[in-house]
């Protein structure tokens, strides 16, 4: 039963994953945290993240950050990536996916996300 709550695969880093190999699987939508994932803790925006979310949209791809900062840390980020955002999200908690799924369909009408949970 909570199989389907336990990720498919691990990856070290949000630069190694196959992102066009998931967007043929018909992904459309990611979700990304900020220290640790996309920077290290605490610091600026990197040439490597702007690469990545450049290539991602290039790929057709619709991004937003979710973090439990404050919004002082997570907006300017955001902005140098082109991202939407979500700040002093209260993760782990559901919330945070809601509020983006909500900011993603005001903001373009209908937004389908895929995902397998088999």
């Amino acid at each position: 039963m909570f199989k389907r709550f336990y990720p498919d695969m691990y990856i070290d880093s949000a630069y190694d994953i196959d992102y066009k190999g998931l967007y043929d699987k018909g992904y459309r939508g990611i979700i990304f945290d900020v220290d640790n994932t996309l920077v290290e803790h605490g610091a600026p925006v990197t040439e490597r993240a702007k690469k990545l979310f450049g290539d991602l949209k290039a790929m057709g791809y619709n991004t937003c950050i979710i973090s439990n900062n404050k919004e002082y840390r997570v907006k300017p980020l955001a902005d140098e990536v082109g991202s939407l955002y979500v700040s002093k999200a209260g993760k782990p908690s559901p919330i945070p996916f809601l509020t983006n799924l909500f900011i993603y369909t005001i903001r373009t009408a209908i937004r389908i996300f895929y995902n397998n949970f088999n």
